[in-house]
């Protein structure tokens, strides 16, 4: 897998977090579907993107030093025109510039907003004993609460995958709840089987998060991801 050659490369430059658009560029190499996403590093240029792309969009700091964007001002959701995505930027980027002074700065990353789906969280960790180790839950409340999430060790097979989705309480949830349309369960274990492989080829990589992934009646599509190195 040619994608293991980007994180030496950030290795070797001794960074140990990947910001949002470098993930996100990372797995979609990877072939995991994600939302598509731009790098901004003016505002004039930000407005362009996002013409380009069609409103409504968001705005995120792209920064390798400032892993909790929302707790640091560096999110803004909703975006209907150019002038609210010029604002957006230069608040963005001030915000981020007082609450963290020594943080590295590389932009703003642009990205569509996506259509409302049932939000799911895939993780790894590595565990001291078992090695990497892969988490699936609900997204929202589920996660955050109730810690409704399954667990399996690296690699996995198709059946892991779908047993992992099948055995969490929620799983209701994603049949299709009161009306609301069912998940693509098939779309949901490619994902979760190939975050499986990336693990398996990337022993560099020590964390990774997608939180959420929106699952709709066709097809998934991650709309956050965060890598963290050894």
């Amino acid at each position: 897998m040619k994608t293991s050659a980007t994180i030496l490369k950030l290795k070797k430059e001794g960074r140990q977090i990947l910001t949002e658009f470098e993930s996100k560029k990372f797995l979609k190499q990877a072939g995991i579907p994600v939302i598509e996403t731009k790098l901004a590093k003016t505002p004039k240029e930000a407005v362009a993107i996002s013409q380009k792309m069609g409103f409504p969009v968001a705005l995120k700091i792209a920064s390798p030093d400032i892993v909790h964007k929302s707790d640091s001002g560096g999110v803004r959701l909703s975006l209907k025109n150019g002038a609210e995505v010029r604002a957006a930027f230069k608040e963005i980027l001030e915000g981020a510039q007082k609450k963290n002074p020594s943080a590295s700065i590389e932009g703003v990353s642009v990205q569509k907003m996506a259509k409302p789906g049932t939000e799911v969280i895939v993780g790894t960790s590595k565990d001291p004993q078992f090695g990497p180790v892969i988490m699936f839950g609900l997204g929202g409340i589920f996660v955050e609460v109730l810690k409704d999430v399954s667990f399996r060790i690296i690699p996995l097979s198709r059946r892991d995958a779908l047993e992992m989705i099948e055995e969490i309480k929620g799983y209701p949830v994603l049949q299709g709840y009161r009306g609301k349309d069912p998940a693509d369960i098939s779309a949901l274990i490619e994902i979760i089987l190939k975050i499986s492989r990336v693990m398996e080829q990337n022993p560099e990589i020590r964390e990774l998060e997608f939180n959420p992934i929106l699952t709709y009646k066709k097809g998934a599509m991650a709309v956050d991801a965060r890598i963290i190195l050894e």
